[in-house]
């Protein structure tokens, strides 16, 4: 007996010590000071619908749940981590759409790639002659704000930089929207019946509904009554010919997208600090702001904590022409193949957390650091590009600090 009490002392020994050994290889937990998630402040009847979309929102599906047969991701929460900006290797492919008239792709599989599968499916893959672009997820944490900016801001922000010394310019992304989708109230749709757009890396979704139904759908494979057919992979020749039953039902759906509604923005740290102070100044002095706008207010919201409030995002909600570096020969709505949507900048700081301890930044994470990401900018951005080469040191190192403070 006391021989085995022995054995089995040395194997609890053993399995602490190794236990301890993982324990280090593991991320600590979070600071809530330095995270982006919670909601803002709501009724008891709004926190248990919040509570439900958020446990939509990370949950893992499986072909028993309704995923597939082609994906990207099995669920929400594996491209947005911790609600903020995703990680390569959870990259979207976006495909088939050259110019402003439209994907040409769409009988072969457009606009996304899965690229995923369940077995017994054949992979899918770009289709000769397809032009592509990759896209890393944006942050989530904040989008229920930026989906109540009012029309009439966003058309003001793109008229004021007509008057830009620095060549910037700027313009909403008209797009046609489906028919589940019903405009906002204070909505300017063009005379094409086309609307302001404002979500996806080329501000090509309309509101959060949508983006929600697509996500769903495009990158889970999981139909719903808003979009009832699973994507089609043109490599098998199976379109399909009536709707199913929907695969995430109405209720579970629309509480993801209060879910997201009903985030919280993110804060900015070491507002106090001199240094972070200085790099904001510096920030408006190149002419950073012009696109990437420190404060917009929303319109009115039937949720008290989004209605009429201001907030920092650090953009515009416009896309603007980047220049050749950036341009990847594909497009969505009527923005260009080099213009992209000014990427909030809110939670930059975070997202080393969320990205292995590295910096994956602008559209398809080619830029591995804050500096790196300023200096690609070209097109309408070259000239406060030019300037953030052109800085001091002092000055230089009071940018980025002040840029890891948002």
């Amino acid at each position: 007996m006391k021989k085995k009490a022995t054995v089995l002392t040395a194997s609890i020994s053993l399995i602490i010590a190794l236990l301890s050994g993982c324990y280090k290889l593991l991320p600590q937990m979070p600071d809530p000071t330095n995270t982006l998630c919670g909601p803002v402040s709501l009724s008891n009847a709004q926190s248990v619908l919040f509570a439900k979309g958020n446990d939509a929102f990370f949950a893992i599906r499986t072909a028993a749940t309704g995923l597939g047969p082609y994906f990207v991701s099995t669920g929400c929460g594996e491209c947005h981590s911790s609600d903020n900006r995703g990680h390569p290797f959870t990259m979207l492919t976006r495909f088939g759409q050259a110019d402003t008239t439209g994907n040409k792709f769409l009988a072969e599989g457009g606009p996304q790639l899965q690229n995923a599968n369940l077995p017994g499916y054949q992979p899918q893959q770009l289709p000769p002659g397809a032009t592509s672009a990759r896209f890393i997820a944006p942050i989530t944490a904040g989008v229920g704000f930026l989906e109540l900016v009012p029309d009439s801001a966003i058309l003001a922000m793109a008229a004021e930089n007509q008057q830009n010394p620095d060549g910037v310019g700027g313009h909403p992304n008209y797009n046609s929207i489906p028919s589940y989708v019903i405009p906002f109230a204070n909505a300017i749709p063009r005379g094409d019946g086309k609307y302001i757009c404002r979500f996806g890396r080329k501000a090509s979704t309309y509101n959060l509904l949508q983006q929600v139904a697509v996500a769903y759908n495009h990158d889970m494979g999981i139909t719903s009554t808003f979009m009832p057919y699973d994507p089609y992979n043109y490599l098998d020749q199976t379109a399909p010919s009536s709707p199913g039953t929907p695969e995430v039902d109405n209720s579970t759906l629309n509480s993801v997208v209060f879910y997201v509604t009903c985030l919280q923005t993110p804060n900015q740290r070491d507002t106090g600090n001199p240094v972070v102070q200085h790099g904001s100044q510096v920030f408006n002095s190149i002419g950073c702001a012009a696109c990437h706008r420190p404060t917009l207010t929303t319109g009115y919201s039937p949720i008290d904590a989004l209605s009429y409030q201001t907030f920092s995002p650090y953009t515009d909600l416009l896309v603007h022409d980047m220049g050749p570096g950036l341009d990847d020969g594909y497009t969505e709505g009527n923005a260009s193949t080099a213009e992209w949507r000014t990427t909030p900048l809110w939670g930059l700081g975070l997202t080393p957390g969320v990205q292995g301890g590295n910096y994956y930044l602008l559209h398809d994470g080619r830029a591995h650091s804050i500096e790196q990401a300023i200096t690609m900018h070209g097109g309408e951005a070259a000239a406060s590009a030019n300037r953030f080469a052109n800085l001091s040191a002092t000055d230089h190192q009071a940018l980025i600090t002040f840029l890891k403070s948002l």
